[in-house]
């Protein structure tokens, strides 16, 4: 078994850790994670595409090896995918991507048209400018992003991550490889032989906080306004799924999706949660394949 090649693009101010499998030349393809993961969370299903694909995938920036800037807006992450795809020098993309990591390829395909062949992606966070609504975050979005800051960030080993997360609900469905991977790479190892989460729980609320406001459709931006318009114009063929196991929000954000992008089609995975790719990796190499057709 061949472990992908590490590398990174940028200063180190505005790092961004990278992970590609499989020899170069071959057609490109550009995983990107959800929130709270690392690159490696796709391990299996980017070996599977290797033999067809040039697989990379990235660190978005507050999680794993990547920068951690304290700005996370929406068009901040799709800026970043769009300079890995510059740096790299990739053309006729197949991006696939995962929540809020899908959204990034979304935004990305319209700021780079031309570049990306098509998108698969997997129950992404989307609102529906159209539908926006005026008014902040009510209480209960609030309380669990918040709620995020209790979340334990340092444990006496990997192994006692690995025991803990094994049980915990979110993740009881993931395969081991899976598991192992984001324990491994998803943590940092400290002097005193513990390991403390890279994405700390301090960095997860404010990635989580936008994200909360495109669930509730109160999302506003920052000064470059709400991105979400731009998914109107993406130029590529793109397939939207979700997961009979996860939850309305999901796919009613999958709705929304569909609603608004062009060319789009849509697929159901039935025996699959929200992490689909790490539950059932077989069955999204297999449907990411059969949209490559």
């Amino acid at each position: 078994m061949i472990n992908p090649h590490r590398f990174s693009i940028g200063p180190a101010a505005a790092e961004i850790a990278m992970l590609q499998w499989g020899e170069s030349g071959k057609p490109p393809a550009l995983l990107v994670h959800g929130t709270g993961f690392v690159a490696d969370v796709w391990d299996e299903v980017a070996r599977e595409l290797a033999s067809t694909y040039t697989v990379y995938a990235l660190d978005r920036r507050g999680h794993g090896a990547s920068h951690k800037p304290g700005v996370y807006q929406f068009l901040d992450y799709a800026e970043d995918v769009c300079r890995v795809v510059d740096a790299i020098g990739l053309r006729d993309v197949y991006g696939i991507g995962h929540s809020a990591g899908a959204t990034d390829l979304l935004l990305a395909a319209k700021l780079l048209p031309g570049r990306f062949t098509r998108l698969f992606v997997m129950e992404p966070t989307i609102m529906d400018p159209r539908a926006a609504r005026a008014g902040g975050l009510d209480e209960e979005s609030l309380s669990r992003v918040e709620g995020t800051l209790r979340r334990r960030a340092e444990f006496d080993s990997a192994d006692a991550v690995f025991e803990r997360y094994r049980t915990a609900p979110a993740f009881a469905d993931w395969t081991v490889t899976s598991l192992r991977a984001y324990v491994r790479h998803g943590f940092v190892p400290l002097e005193n032989g513990r390991v403390r989460l890279c994405c700390t729980p301090e960095t997860e609320a404010a990635i989580l906080r936008p994200i909360y406001e495109a669930m509730a459709q109160v999302y506003v931006g920052d000064a470059r306004g709400n991105p979400f318009g731009l998914l109107a114009e993406i130029d590529c063929p793109v397939r939207v799924t979700t997961a009979a196991k996860s939850g309305p929000i999901y796919w009613e954000m999958a709705r929304r999706a569909v609603a608004l992008i062009p060319q789009v089609s849509t697929m159901v995975f039935e025996d699959a949660g929200h992490c689909v790719a790490q539950e059932a990796p077989t069955a999204v190499v297999e449907a990411v394949r059969e949209f490559a057709k």
